[in-house]
């Protein structure tokens, strides 16, 4: 029981964290159609410069942190204006060769102004405490991050449902051109919509730095877990990134700690069945 219970919790907070990376992509690929593999650069980001403007100006890391995550997002808006939007339309092999080339981009110019090695996030007091639950005592660091994921859930599911800048993404996804002739703006709508992406990465990146720690080659290192979360779940549903980051992580979580050799290729092993039985993803639309 104890062995279940650990499972349980370290796969749901693995789950949580592959969930906020990769939720954003989901978002940009099914509103923009970008297949954009340099999407791990900004949860890299995010972590390096919480450690660099604590450093440099002697923040909490709680401010430092929400400093990152908005200096991501506003680094995400020329990104996308001056180099993502010529892309637009373009095939899918023209897409992977410059967003990849962005990622070796990144791999340097991070190696260069923070190094090379890895770069880990100091947690607060607060968070390197113990938390009884009842049946067991977990890490707070694991309940913060299962708290944030369903935030995030939560948030995303209230914007997209709730607000007029969701229903111009759901308009803007399913009719690009309906959306022109009524008004809506879809070049903003593209702008915020990526904007948003690489601010959750960026605090994907931030909380799961203690499971995927920071340092230069991370969006390499992590870019097949995120697009099988995409891939599973389905491009541009956000509860299907959800429920894949879910399995695949829980999956993962317990061969590591069953069969820790073969970990990996249980991973892949789960995300092949998945998209043998539905290709679209389990929440993805056909076609």
């Amino acid at each position: 029981m104890e062995l279940i219970t650990s499972i349980l919790i370290d796969g749901l907070a693995y789950g949580m964290i592959l969930f906020i990376i990769s939720v954003g992509l989901s978002i940009t690929m099914g509103l923009m159609r970008v297949v954009n593999l340099a999407h791990g650069v900004f949860a890299m980001l995010g972590g390096f410069f919480t450690v660099a403007i604590g450093a440099w100006l002697g923040l909490p890391v709680e401010l430092s942190a929400l400093l990152a995550i908005v200096a991501v997002g506003i680094l995400a808006l020329p990104l996308e204006k001056f180099i993502f939007r010529l892309i637009y339309g373009r095939s899918e092999l023209q897409q992977v060769l410059l967003t990849i080339g962005l990622v070796f981009i990144g791999i340097a110019a991070t190696g260069t102004l923070f190094g090379n090695a890895l770069t880990a996030i100091q947690l607060p007091l607060y968070m390197q405490q113990s938390i009884d639950i009842g049946f067991r005592v977990v890490p707070a660091h694991r309940v913060a991050v299962v708290i944030a994921g369903f935030a995030v859930l939560a948030g995303l599911w209230w914007l997209f449902t709730r607000t007029r800048f969701g229903i111009n993404i759901r308009a803007s996804v399913d009719k690009a051109d309906a959306a022109e002739a009524v008004g809506i703006d879809t070049s903003k709508v593209y702008q915020l919509g990526f904007m948003l992406g690489a601010a959750l990465a960026a605090l994907g990146g931030i909380l799961g730095a203690e499971l995927l720690p920071i340092e230069p080659y991370y969006p390499l290192k992590y870019l097949v877990l995120v697009l099988a979360i995409v891939a599973v779940g389905g491009m541009g549903s956000v509860f299907g990134s959800f429920l894949a980051a879910l399995i695949l992580g829980t999956v993962e979580t317990a061969a590591k700690y069953l069969m820790p050799e073969v970990a990996s290729i249980v991973f892949y092993l789960t995300m092949l069945a998945v998209l043998s039985w539905r290709p679209q993803g389990l929440f993805g639309r056909s076609g």
